[in-house]
């Protein structure tokens, strides 16, 4: 390895620690921004999905960790990394990222601003992060109940939002394209609170209420259904998605403990399930 790489390893790994320091879960990245560790079961595409109880490493957001000990371990197990991302949606931030991008024809920043005109928010001081292509990253601290999910310009074209499952590349990371910094006069301050009318554009949409019969029902095999066909990392919101619709149509009591077997039939443990399931009800005006 040249010695601007091991450089480049030794700076992203001693960010890294400082980042974990602060309660950041990390873990090393590539130079193309993906995680540097490939998966252990990428040669057996049949493989029951894992989120690392398999004890090998190589399990993308779900390998990070703010134990300096384990980090270590992962960029010793990566010595071409040379960055580290921060993994959203975990305590004690729960951190949410909104990605203002640069990339699109419509002024991101511009558009942020107009919702934030138009749904009465302010974005608090906090974190922001610099890329190298000119875009930012605003760092936000949702609540703990609220599954954020991501999202490619669903909230406004250029704006991307980084939640549960997602990742953000941490300042001080290198990539092809240049360094993530962060922004003048933010790295001392925490992530700021989401602000409660922003955080209501983050979850999924609801639905008018339409009264359903108390039984799962054709509808409801369907939610079923669709948290069945979750991949690696669209699991809780998925789950999350099923259970707010259940509830607005109103058969989620009913549908608890199906839509519970299927989340642990992809891979989710029954608490993951039973907490996600709760939080759909709270979002939705329900009692879980």
């Amino acid at each position: 390895m040249a010695t601007t790489d091991r450089q480049a390893t030794t700076l992203a790994l001693a960010h890294a620690l400082s980042a974990a320091e602060r309660g950041l879960a990390v873990i090393p990245l590539s130079r193309t921004k993906l995680p540097a560790l490939r998966s252990p079961h990428r040669d057996d595409p049949g493989a029951a999905p894992c989120h690392g109880e398999c004890g090998r490493l190589g399990h993308g957001v779900h390998d990070a960790s703010t134990d300096p000990v384990r980090i270590r371990e992962l960029f010793a197990a990566a010595p071409w990394a040379t960055g580290y991302g921060i993994a959203c949606g975990l305590p004690p931030h729960h951190l949410i990222g909104v990605d203002l991008d640069t990339k699109s024809s419509t002024d991101s920043s511009a558009a942020l601003r107009e919702l934030a005109l138009r749904h009465l928010f302010t974005i608090p001081p906090t974190v922001v992060v610099l890329t190298p292509s000119g875009g930012r990253h605003l760092w936000l601290s949702g609540p703990p109940d609220v599954v954020v999910p991501n999202s490619a310009g669903r909230l406004a074209p250029g704006i991307d939002i980084r939640g549960a499952g997602g990742y953000l590349v941490g300042p001080g990371s290198r990539t092809r394209h240049g360094t993530y910094a962060t922004a003048p006069g933010t790295a001392h301050l925490a992530p700021a609170a989401c602000p409660p009318a922003l955080l209501r554009l983050l979850v999924p949409p609801p639905r008018a209420h339409r009264p359903a019969p108390p039984t799962a029902g054709g509808h409801g095999q369907g939610l079923v259904q669709f948290v069945l066909a979750a991949h690696e990392g669209q699991r809780n919101t998925r789950l999350f998605w099923a259970a707010c619709r259940a509830y607005e149509d109103g058969i989620g009591p009913a549908l608890v403990d199906p839509l519970v077997d299927a989340a642990l039939n992809t891979g989710l443990s029954e608490r993951e399930a039973r907490a996600t399931i709760a939080s759909a009800a709270r979002m939705t005006g329900h009692h879980p």
